[in-house]
């Protein structure tokens, strides 16, 4: 693959992720990400063979970023708490588009065929949920944590986290640091006042 084809691929990824945040997987048709790149049809089939290979492409490459985070997150010598807290910042902290492709995963992900999801369930599984899934389960065995499902506490840490994964709660800027803060201290400590 020559540099200028790999020039396109990259921003047939770029354009696309933006049109997919926007219309949806339904409501994209690969006519439109040609137009809006001015390339042919053909252009974007010589790189993905249908808009479903092109979207998981999409998803992909964000799992292998945020596998990549949680991986840094995991080495560092720290509490679990204290880890949730920097992927918390780390998701948070990234423009709104960015953190919108996890919202696409979840919602968009049944458009595709079963193969398809059955394949992006277990790599979601892998790269992303269960090595969250993991920090909470370690949390637990070191009684840093009460005794809880590791899978509940991580989908109620998505739950608190979803709405800013809309790229119209918070414009094109990442979440205010006070608002991190807000969300990591009713997570990990809860409404109540102490006392």
């Amino acid at each position: 693959m020559t540099t200028s084809e790999l020039g396109l691929r990259e921003q047939i990824l770029v354009t696309a992720k933006s049109m997919f945040i926007q219309q949806g997987y339904h409501g994209l048709a690969m006519r439109q990400i040609s137009e809006a790149l001015g390339v042919s049809k053909a252009a974007l089939y010589y790189h993905f063979k249908d808009k479903e290979e092109l979207f998981l492409a999409i998803l992909s490459s964000n799992l292998d970023e945020l596998e990549k985070a949680i991986d840094d997150i995991q080495s560092k010598q720290i509490s679990c708490s204290e880890k949730i807290v920097l992927f918390v910042e780390y998701v948070l902290k990234q423009p709104a588009e960015q953190r919108a492709i996890i919202r696409l995963a979840s919602q968009e992900i049944s458009q595709l065929s079963a193969t398809s999801r059955k394949k992006f369930d277990k790599t979601y599984h892998n790269q992303f949920i269960g090595k969250l899934q993991a920090i909470f389960q370690a949390g637990t065995e070191n009684h840093e944590f009460r005794s809880m499902d590791s899978a509940v506490a991580t989908w109620a840490l998505l739950g608190i986290m979803y709405p800013y994964f809309y790229p119209a709660h918070a414009g094109a800027t990442p979440v205010r640091a006070e608002t991190i803060h807000q969300i990591i201290s009713i997570y990990l400590n809860g409404v109540a006042q102490s006392g």
